[in-house]
């Protein structure tokens, strides 16, 4: 699997018009986003956070661990029969991301939980599904892992017209809702959101080079590369009991 930058930058709603008209020339609406019914190319992300009962992956993420990883259970929009849930590893290795991800359907997920029956309810479409899934299970039961965050945003996304393996994504009105339970992947009590003025734009590639149009737009709009989780600024924003004027 290929190692991907991820470019964070946190961008205030104001500059958000301007910059995707800039940046349109250059890329096409992402192909999941096509399937929504907004006007915009955008879908719901939502992504239970599993961490230690220390929270070793917040305190890493904290401490600026060089080689982590987060561990979350992510699905989409609503939930609905043909809902899917996604395991994901995500390793931070330098400055580069690693994914390892399996699949089963969102109504098997508790089932999934309880028994790690992966033979049984992980979607394989290859040998790598299973491993994946493996992974994942392997390190909820070594570390205990439990819900820590659920993460709820909308995501406007793009990728390249000359390398779809540019992704452009636009994470807007970023909540979250602390310890939250399985069953409640599609809740929307009990959010608070993270940031009033700004939203997160993620540029994201496999190349040693960000592509020269993007570079262009960091430089155009003065933007500065961050080192954001939702992950740990979604649980501050509950512990710190204040949301971030930005």
């Amino acid at each position: 699997m290929l190692l991907r930058y991820e470019r964070k930058y946190l961008v205030p709603y104001h500059s958000m018009d301007k910059l995707r008209a800039r940046m349109m020339p250059f890329v096409e609406p992402d192909r999941y986003a096509l399937n929504s019914s907004s006007v915009l190319s955008q879908y719901t992300v939502r992504s239970i956070y599993l961490d230690t009962p220390f929270l070793d992956c917040h305190e890493e993420k904290i401490a600026g661990v060089e080689l982590r990883k987060k561990f979350r259970i992510r699905s989409y929009n609503t939930n609905n029969p043909e809902a899917i849930a996604v395991f994901e590893i995500k390793r931070k290795i330098g400055s580069r991301i690693k994914k390892h991800r399996a699949f089963c359907w969102y109504k098997d997920l508790e089932e999934l939980m309880a028994t790690a029956d992966i033979d049984k309810y992980i979607h394989q479409n290859s040998e790598e599904d299973l491993n994946d899934a493996s992974r994942f299970f392997f390190h909820a039961k070594k570390r205990l892992l439990k819900p820590a965050v659920l993460i709820v945003y909308e995501r406007e996304a793009y990728h390249g017209r000359l390398d779809s393996g540019v992704r452009i994504t636009f994470d807007k009105n970023i909540r979250s809702k602390l310890y939250p339970t399985i069953d409640q992947m599609f809740t929307n009590a009990d959010l608070m959101q993270l940031f009033k003025n700004h939203f997160i734009l993620e540029i994201k590639y496999f190349s040693d080079e960000m592509p020269s149009w993007a570079k262009s737009l960091v430089q155009e709009f003065r933007l500065r590369n961050d080192a954001l989780s939702k992950y740990t600024i979604g649980y501050d924003v509950h512990v710190k009991q204040n949301v971030s004027n930005y």
